[in-house]
């Protein structure tokens, strides 16, 4: 299987900045997880209302889903952003 890579330039034609975009993060469900989330996506995103911050938990209830919506303005912001939130060691993925 091959992958095709997006360069900096192409990505921003992909995107409209600024633009609203949802991101998701998973991890299992434990106290604090969800604000563990939001800490990391205001640093990125000060401007994030965590009102609008959406939690779903799985079937069993063993892992949580955070899903929030920031206004993002760039590609830098958005691979920052997703880079701190998966190597945050209480976040099993991120979409």
């Amino acid at each position: 299987m091959s992958e095709e890579f997006i360069n900096d330039e192409e990505a921003e034609d992909i995107f409209d900045f600024p633009c609203d975009f949802p991101i998701k993060a998973m991890g299992k469900t434990i106290d604090g997880f969800a604000q563990t989330i939001l800490e990391i996506v205001l640093k990125h995103a000060p401007d994030f209302n965590a009102g609008t911050m959406e939690m779903r938990t799985s079937r069993a209830g063993n892992y949580l889903s955070v899903t929030c919506t920031i206004r993002a303005v760039s590609r830098e912001q958005l691979d920052n952003l997703y880079r701190e939130l998966s190597a945050h060691p209480l976040v099993v993925m991120v979409l």
